[in-house]
């Protein structure tokens, strides 16, 4: 692999680069790095970082090529991602040969030996595994691919030469980015953090501590089946029939319709058993009931299994409409019940492994400050467990000192993240300081031009109107008010502005808007919007002071001023007045995947929300992804294809580089006249003249 370009940190071209950086750092020069998450993994893409000693890493972007190409967690090498960094680099006056290194989101020979070694350690039932790489989360058809990477980054930028890779370990990745970018302070106390994913480099599960900016790693379990990640796809796809890295989300969801008592769930006490939980905090993957380390899809259930959570769904019976999991066929599907049983039962299970984690990593470093991270760590709900579960009592009975847990987890906490780890770990390397803690995630691609907009708005079949511009104070707040109004109504919009939010999570920039308060939103997002299952939530957004005011905010998450519910990447309790007032954002079993807006990070969505308090009474929006049935709308274009494919959705708002915003709705026969109708009202209500003094 030296040959073809990639070079492991101790080789003879990383220790150059490394120690060259170090100089130029010294010297107050700055630095560009590339993290690549390169084809034949998912979720491939481009981070840009800008590195100085005086403030460490700054982000520039991080390109998801799904949000270019269209094909979600795509491993294809992500061509378009680099070509918007490289259009980037040129706005900037730079080019991309003044990037200084390329470092890749995977060691990929340490890869290539953990899966050579897992091969062998599960012969001879690991023979089909043999033949079905993306079993483990890795694109078979893609992995020859990347071993071409660097001849075909220099043939894309026009470089002589291919382009030499530094391969950085995938954990180590995950873990220094999601350090560096929390709210946590280098303060000579311990801060841990555990790695919980579906496979990295060289396992599943790695842990280690933080102390006055040195990084150790504990602990790796260095097996890519022992793992978390790979338990709940498996049974979420099997049992809730949808595809893994689409079945997760959707699985958690259905668990709060379920029993969620460990008491008294049909299958919690059996269905433990899969996971075996052993001294020091292991999770073992118990082999007399799982089959998915040999054969995840045709045959992934031992007769054991079998015999508790009955036959796995079959590959080619995923999305079927008859095997997918619905709530809504409660009332005349006599096995609904029992299937959102299982579903709460295998969140019971993987909380228990979390929890077990994490309980022998907080005894063995001393910290009460803890950073997940890894794609386990989208599980909100079970994110919420460990601040319920360490709490003051845990503390004083297991580390005897008034503490509770404090939580962090970065807003990509899964493979999209990498990208900027590499990138992040590398400039730690060379000795620069870690950098300005993360409050928001609008780092994918960049915001749209006036051009670009009006050419993707120039199509028959769809309305628009210029309907002013947010560059000034007076502008932000009027567009604000109408969004406002509209929502009040019970209307349906799309917020398209900035950068887009990288992560799996729509913030404020690629977001579809609801009325709280109407409690038939759920059902019109899902139904007329999204076309999707009913167990899909819908999401609160809120001020900081609304967030309080309807939901039990942990204490644990309030770090930087409650920073860690900045992303949807923990849910919350919803208080007893909240459902009645904001039911469209309170899930099945009351709570909320928050987000907090604050008005430095997002002026717009933040005075959007200040002025839904003046018209419906609360500072909350139901907050949904801008897509439907594929990655988040990226460019202007991927937009109005958005509106095209979405009957119920009223309006999108785009916001162009400069300010100036429009609006676009259905056009010809599709238009309902809803729109139209609205603005004109308020326009007319703002031009009433307001009464002078008595």
């Amino acid at each position: 692999m030296g040959r073809a370009g990639f070079h492991q940190l101790g080789s003879h071209f990383a220790k150059e680069r490394l120690a060259l950086a170090r100089q130029k750092l010294a010297r107050g020069e700055a630095l560009y790095l590339a993290g690549i998450g390169a084809p034949g993994t998912h979720n491939s893409g481009v981070a840009l970082v800008e590195v100085t000693q005086a403030n460490g890493p700054r982000l520039l972007l991080n390109n998801e090529e799904e949000r270019f190409s269209g094909n979600k967690h795509t491993s294809e090498f992500p061509q378009k991602s680099i070509d918007a960094m490289a259009a980037l680099l040129r706005d900037m006056g730079r080019d991309v040969t003044d990037i200084f290194a390329w470092l890749t989101s995977w060691d990929y020979p340490t890869l290539a030996g953990t899966m050579f070694r897992s091969l062998l350690e599960e012969f001879p039932q690991s023979l089909k595994l043999a033949r079905r790489l993306e079993a483990t989360g890795f694109d078979g058809r893609r992995m020859d691919e990347m071993t071409r990477t660097p001849k075909k980054l220099a043939r894309q930028l026009g470089l002589a030469d291919p382009v030499q890779l530094i391969t950085l370990p995938h954990h180590d990745n995950h873990a220094w980015f999601s350090f560096a970018a929390s709210p946590f302070r280098d303060d000579g106390e311990p801060v841990a953090l555990a790695v919980l994913d579906g496979t990295g480099d060289l396992g599943s599960i790695s842990l280690y501590v933080i102390k006055n900016g040195a990084m150790q790693r504990l602990y790796c379990n260095e097996s890519i089946f022992d793992s978390l990640g790979a338990f709940y796809s498996v049974i979420s796809s099997t049992q809730g029939g949808w595809t893994w890295l689409s079945s997760e989300g959707r699985y958690m969801g259905a668990a709060a319709w379920g029993d969620m008592s460990r008491a008294s769930n049909p299958y919690y006490a059996r269905l433990k058993r899969v996971l075996q939980l052993e001294p020091d905090g292991e999770v073992r993957l118990n082999r007399a009931l799982a089959n998915w380390y040999c054969d995840p899809f045709e045959h992934p259930y031992k007769r054991a299994l079998i015999e508790i959570l009955g036959e796995p769904l079959k590959p080619d019976q995923l999305w079927n409409p008859d095997a997918v999991l619905r709530v809504e066929d409660i009332e005349h599907r006599p096995d609904t019940q029992d299937r959102l049983d299982k579903a709460a039962a295998t969140q019971l299970v993987f909380e228990d492994a979390m929890i077990h984690v994490v309980d022998h990593l907080l005894r063995v470093t001393g910290a009460h400050r803890l950073v997940l991270t890894g794609g386990v760590a989208l599980n909100a709900l079970g994110n919420m467990r460990l601040l319920e579960h360490f709490d003051e009592a845990w503390f004083a009975q297991n580390q005897d000192r008034n503490a509770r847990l404090h939580l962090w987890v970065p807003p990509v906490p899964g493979d999209a993240g990498v990208t900027m780890g590499a990138a992040w770990l590398f400039a730690h390397l060379a000795g620069s300081p870690r950098g300005a803690p993360l409050t928001h995630a609008f780092y994918c691609g960049t915001p749209p031009s006036r051009a670009e907009i009006e050419a993707a708005i120039d199509a028959d079949d769809v309305a628009s109107q210029r309907i002013g511009d947010i560059s000034t104070v007076e502008g932000r707040e009027a567009i604000a008010d109408l969004m406002a109004f509209i929502i009040a109504k019970d209307g349906v919009i799309a917020l398209y502005q900035g950068a887009a939010e990288t992560g799996p999570r729509a913030l404020g920039h690629r977001s579809i808007l609801a009325n709280p308060c109407d409690r038939h939103a759920r059902e019109k997002l899902n139904e007329r919007v999204k076309y999707r299952e009913a167990i899909r939530p819908l999401a609160p957004m809120a001020t900081l002071q609304a967030a309080q005011d309807y939901f039990e905010l942990e204490e644990g998450a309030s770090d930087a001023g409650y920073n860690a519910y900045n992303y949807m990447v923990l849910t919350a309790h919803s208080k007893p007045h909240a459902r009645a007032k904001i039911p469209a954002v309170i899930h099945a079993d009351g709570t909320g995947r928050i987000q907090i807006v604050r008005e430095a990070d997002d002026p717009l969505t933040y005075t959007y929300l200040k002025a839904l308090g003046r018209r419906i009474g609360v500072e909350i929006s139901v907050n949904t992804s801008f897509n439907v049935a594929g990655p988040i709308a990226q460019t202007p274009r991927q937009a109005i294809e958005t509106l095209r494919r979405s009957r119920g959705l009223d309006a999108v708002f785009l916001v162009a580089s400069d300010g100036a915003v429009y609006a676009a709705w259905h056009g010809g026969p599709r238009d309902s006249g809803r729109f139209r109708s609205w603005f004109a009202e308020w326009q007319a209500g703002r031009e009433e003249p307001t009464a002078g003094p008595a």
